[in-house]
C-alpha cells in the first residue's frame, strides 16, 4: 500500500511507456482522526494465481486529491 506524498510527487519524461492491461478496481472513502481518505485498490489480471487478491492500494488525502484533480485538468486539458 502507499500513500501518495503531495511534497514528493513530480513529473519525469521516460523512454518508454507501454499501455497496461484494464483491470478490476474498487475504491473505498473513510475517516481516520478527522482526515477524509480517499483509497483505489486494483485487484491485477483475471489470469493470475489470485485474482480475487488485491494487487495495489493508492491512497489519497484532501490536499493529494485537490492536487491531483487539477493536475489531470492541466495535463488532458479538460475543462
Amino acid at each position: 500500500m502507499a500513500q501518495i506524498d503531495l511534497n514528493n510527487i513530480k513529473k519525469i519524461e521516460k523512454n518508454r511507456n507501454f499501455i497496461h492491461d484494464k483491470v478490476y478496481t474498487t475504491y473505498t472513502v473513510f475517516s481516520d482522526l478527522g482526515d477524509k481518505y480517499f483509497q483505489l485498490d486494483t485487484y491485477g489480471r483475471i489470469d493470475r494465481e489470485n485474482p480475487e487478491k488485491i494487487s495495489q492500494s493508492i491512497q489519497l488525502d484532501r490536499d493529494t486529491a485537490k492536487f491531483l484533480v487539477n493536475l489531470l485538468i492541466k495535463e488532458f486539458d479538460l475543462k
